[in-house]
């Protein structure tokens, strides 16, 4: 038995533990915000947050979240959340939409970190998030537009 916190619940799921996080929250939890992308950590469509550090879902065991707090697409909340919500929207940023659940995570997670990010400091941060779309260049306008939210 696994126990950890998703999104401020405590949950417990009986599972092999290095069954990936990321099937533990879409087949046991019926979180599916979190997607499949690659399986092999490369692509960040199942990017969540630990202990306020962002993780690829795919490829972290269940058995190592034990005690930990998780952080999904369904649960993110809070100033940086709401701002880069409200920026993609603003500026259109999703085309197919796959990948958004973990660039949204990943986007809140830098400004948590870093409230006025450069270029640099966002392609850095955002480089373990494929989008096939390629709208990288409104992410990035997006992210400064929430940075410029919060400092307001």
């Amino acid at each position: 038995m696994v126990t950890f916190t998703v999104n401020g619940k405590d949950v417990s799921v009986d599972v092999p533990e290095d069954t990936p996080l990321l099937w533990v929250l879409r087949d046991e939890l019926k979180m599916t915000g979190t997607k499949f992308g690659c399986g092999i950590a490369q692509c960040g469509a199942c990017t969540v947050v630990m202990n306020g550090m962002t993780r690829r879902s795919c490829v972290t065991p269940v058995g190592s979240v034990d005690g930990m707090d998780v952080e999904t697409i369904e649960g993110l909340q809070g100033p940086e959340a709401e701002a880069v919500q409200a920026a993609w929207t603003k500026i259109d940023v999703p085309q197919c939409g796959w990948c958004q659940s973990g660039q949204v995570v990943s986007a809140t997670a830098l400004l948590r970190e870093m409230p006025q990010p450069s270029d640099e400091d966002i392609d850095n941060a955002m480089a373990g998030n494929v989008c096939r779309c390629a709208t990288y260049v409104r992410i990035r306008a997006a992210i400064h537009d929430a940075a410029k939210t919060l400092e307001g």
